[in-house]
């Protein structure tokens, strides 16, 4: 049974807790590894340990003295890009687990993209590019509908739309600059409306409970930077659509030896070429995707199935079955740069029955910057509604209630 086992959850920062807390009321044991000593989620767990998640040879001297007093069941994380961490752990433990070069594939955007297309699965052009002068060489060829990013980063650290104008040498020193190979590709930008989903494989079983329309109208705002500001469910794309995508996601998910866990996929659907693969991340999502749109939206909480698979359960994959359909939309605060004095209107936003999140990662008295990426947005919010619609309005309503007040000043 659950309550026997034991389970290492990697990460103890508010993107893992909904994991945590889920894991617990599961009945497990629950270990929780984070750097910080300082992380929210050890308030949750039973052990804590002091570690990075990303320190492999220490996290294995870890779970080697700790197997001596207490088995561990199972190894996973939640929205952190820590793939080669969990496989290796859980190579070790002898536990149910994505491999080695699952690992590599969902944590390499450019072999993973090399993968796809010797599979079949259709990805944009894309290139790797190791110096300015290619860059240039590049878009005289195809001209400046591309996007230039790391191989290896997520929440769209270094990621950049080029065009005409653009600091070409800048940015591309930035991307590379933040991968932590120091590696950099190009790839096609395709318009269409982009989704975020989320998926179990299990053997030959697989299905997609979450899939979020990608939001982008602020991206203007933003340029060259490519910030998004959350997504709504239900998906807006037509049932036939969606059947279309969603298979192309399984395709995507078995290529990369996913067998048994989740398969995080983000894609387009093109109006010239149909549904198209970006990326896809062995692992559930943060930022409110699996722990929020999705349950909200749905009923099912695709967390529970991943623990489950992790700890050596037979998921019960009944309980993927959507219960209803809710409108739920998640937002991002974007303030004017400057110090945070404070705000207005959020104790009324806060009274809401249909408010299902809100968070702020900043203090008053921090220098809000503009973001650069995914991980330096101000705060955000999770509504729901009975439809799509009213779910966008109730968004909407949000934004024209609440102000975020910030002091102009030069950036620290």
């Amino acid at each position: 049974m659950a309550a026997d086992k034991t389970i290492l959850i990697l990460g103890g920062s508010a993107d893992q807790l909904f994991a945590i807390e889920t894991a617990k009321s599961m009945g497990l044991f629950v270990i929780v590894a984070d750097r910080n000593p300082q992380a929210l989620g050890f308030r949750y767990a039973d052990e804590a340990v002091v570690i990075s998640t990303r320190d492999i040879p220490s996290l294995l001297e870890f779970i080697r003295s700790y197997r001596k007093r207490r088995p561990i069941d199972g190894v996973m994380t939640m929205g952190s890009e820590i793939p080669m961490s969990v496989a290796v752990l859980s190579e070790e433990l002898g536990a149910p687990g994505i491999s080695r070069e699952i690992a590599y594939l969902a944590s390499d955007k450019l072999a993973m993209k090399q993968r796809w297309l010797e599979c079949g699965v259709p990805v944009p052009w894309f290139q790797e590019v190791n110096s300015i002068s290619e860059l240039r060489r590049i878009i005289r060829e195809r001209g400046y509908g591309l996007v230039i990013k790391p191989i290896d980063r997520s929440a769209a650290r270094g990621v950049f739309r080029l065009s005409e104008g653009a600091d070409l040498e800048a940015l591309f020193g930035q991307a590379k600059g933040l991968s932590f190979a120091g590696r950099v590709m190009v790839e096609e930008y395709l318009d269409g409306p982009q989704e975020s989903t989320e998926s179990i494989v299990y053997d030959d079983f697989f299905t997609t409970p979450g899939c979020s329309d990608r939001n982008y109208e602020l991206n203007p705002l933003f340029h060259p930077n490519m910030i998004e500001n959350g997504g709504t469910m239900p998906t807006d794309l037509p049932p036939e659509k969606w059947r279309g995508f969603e298979a192309m996601l399984e395709k995507a998910a078995r290529a990369l030896g996913i067998r048994r866990g989740v398969a995080k996929g983000d894609g387009v659907y093109c109006p010239q070429r149909g549904p198209v693969m970006f990326e896809m991340a062995a692992r559930l999502s943060g930022g409110h995707m699996s722990s929020g749109l999705i349950p909200v939206s749905t009923g099912v909480n695709i967390v529970e199935t991943m623990i489950d698979i992790s700890v050596g359960n037979v998921p019960d994959l009944t309980k993927l079955t959507p219960k209803w359909r809710k409108g739920a939309a998640l937002r991002y605060f974007f303030p004017t740069p400057g110090k945070w004095r404070g705000f207005e209107g959020l104790e009324e936003v806060m009274r809401q029955p249909w408010l299902k999140a809100l968070d702020l990662y900043y203090s008053p008295g921090d220098y809000v910057p503009k973001p650069p990426s995914h991980a330096e947005r101000f705060g955000g919010f999770l509504v729901e509604g009975e439809t799509r619609a009213e779910a966008e309005a109730r968004a909407r309503w949000v934004y024209d209630t609440v102000r975020i007040i910030t002091e102009p000043k030069d950036e620290p």
